[in-house]
């Protein structure tokens, strides 16, 4: 099952690069000035990618860990 953990701990890689992403593109919005309403239609685009990446590294770590019990 050494596949398992090797596809589990890319998935979580691919996962955590959409969070990093999505960090810097709130940090980006931020300091741009925008008022409310264009920080909310801001926050509204990254929101689901960033759900997205969570997903992924939750995938991928659980991928890992059925790796390793099965391994």
């Amino acid at each position: 099952m050494e596949w398992l953990v090797w596809i589990g701990a890319a998935t979580t890689l691919v996962g955590f690069v959409g969070i990093l992403w999505s960090i810097f593109a709130v940090m980006r919005a931020r300091r741009a000035g925008l008022d409310d309403e264009g920080l909310r239609a801001r926050m509204g685009k990254v929101l689901p990618v960033n759900i997205a990446a969570l997903f992924l590294s939750f995938l991928g770590l659980m991928m890992v860990v059925v790796g390793v019990i099965l391994g």
